[in-house]
């Protein structure tokens, strides 16, 4: 049966002006994913486990810390280091990449709003590698829709009584750390809605069950449940009310790591088929040589760099202090998860009836790049946030 390595080429082409610093962050995350990571990752699928071993080689190589501020033990990166990193560990695997990823989802709201203390005692931990976060959102009624949310949060003197449920949360159970959203005050719509960190181990605070996924198997997909959870009211983060706002601009800052997360899902099983291309023969020569591969090689490779490109300007953008940033981070997530999925099927297509087989790694890509178009806002839900500043920004314009 043909053999094929990985090559983690491919954007060695195209020069991004990545720093220094930035190339070295790429190059420790690209050797863990192919010594650590890729090794084991047909394993972990199969049996759901969650990647505690690889995270902890990850926090002691500073990764968790790469887009945390230099005051609370990062390396003072931003949502550029952040996507590199997960582009890197998403070509061996999207599931064990989501341990990191999603972490990154729930420290973004603490690095947007927290205050001083709080910073100091949780991006500490996470930057160290010693601590997880989540991020607490989505209702089983409500998706990401954030004016529809139903979990409560009662001021009860100097703590916060939590009651409701989040589903399909990332990291579930496993973060020490949780941002979750709540109604403080049913009154006033999506302005009533604020967020809080409620740490693991917390009193009234459970988990459902680890969810039986098509894809990214190897993170822990769960319920959070509270039933009379109290946490002090210092816990609340940002102001009362901002709930809405803190989860907006978290998912302007996040997007960008779905992008990355599709995009190196995709560039992985783009070298997997190229590889396979050249060592599969029929009729005497390489399927590499066969017009109809060639064609297929040359649309998935411009789609990734074109995503490429898409997902680390809408990080440089962010990184910049660009303030309207909604648009292009929703056309990188939008952009980079369709072409993930367009490209895992081609990827499986090229390996005809071997790639349907868990004997080779494509057909897992092609399962874990589905939730790319789905979490953080489903690709429909990207189409409306983009055609809504499209708008908004003709009407300006005509003015």
């Amino acid at each position: 049966m043909p053999s094929f390595r990985n090559t983690y080429i491919m954007e060695e082409n195209v020069n991004y002006f990545l720093t220094e610093e930035q190339e070295m962050i790429k190059e420790l995350a690209a050797k863990i994913a192919k010594e650590k990571i890729e090794p084991v990752a047909a394993e972990y699928d199969e049996n759901e486990t969650f990647p505690w071993d690889i995270v902890k080689v990850m926090g002691q190589s500073d990764l968790y810390g790469v887009f945390i501020p230099e005051a609370y033990g990062g390396l003072g990166g931003g949502v550029l280091e952040m996507c590199i990193v997960t582009e890197e560990l998403s070509k061996a695997c999207g599931g064990i990449a989501l341990a990191y990823a999603a972490c990154g989802l729930g420290t973004i709201p603490i690095i947007q709003f927290g205050n001083e203390e709080q910073k100091q005692k949780y991006l500490t931990k996470i930057a160290a590698g010693e601590w997880l976060a989540a991020f607490g959102l989505t209702e089983a009624d409500s998706g990401s829709d954030v004016s529809a949310i139903k979990m409560r949060a009662d001021l009860d003197g100097n703590e916060y009584v939590l009651n409701g449920t989040k589903t399909w949360i990332s990291n579930g159970g496993e973060a020490h750390v949780n941002v979750v959203f709540a109604v403080t005050d049913p009154s006033r719509g999506a302005r009533g809605v604020s967020a809080f960190i409620v740490e693991k181990g917390t009193p009234g605070f459970t988990f459902g069950k680890k969810e039986n996924k098509l894809g990214i198997r190897a993170n822990s997909t769960r319920e959070l449940i509270f039933q009379d959870c109290r946490i002090p009211k210092e816990n609340l983060l940002g102001k009362d009310g901002q709930g809405f706002l803190i989860a907006m601009r978290t998912f302007d800052e996040s997007r960008p790591g779905v992008a990355a997360q599709a995009l190196g899902i995709a560039t992985g099983a783009f070298e997997k088929a190229t590889a396979y291309s050249r060592e599969r023969f029929q009729r005497g020569q390489p399927i590499s040589a066969f017009q109809g591969v060639q064609f297929m090689l040359a649309d998935m490779a411009t789609q990734i760099e074109a995503a490429r490109a898409l997902t680390y300007q809408a990080a440089k953008s962010i990184d910049s202090g660009m303030k309207q940033v909604s648009k292009i981070s929703a056309m990188a997530k939008l952009f980079a998860s369709d072409v993930a999925m367009k490209v895992t099927v081609d990827a499986v297509q090229i390996f005809g009836g071997y790639g349907y087989t868990k004997e080779y790694p494509v057909e897992k890509m092609m399962r874990d790049a589905k939730i790319t178009q789905i979490y953080e806002g489903t690709n429909q839900i990207q189409r409306e946030i983009i055609a809504l500043n499209v708008i908004k920004e003709s009407a300006r314009g005509t003015k």
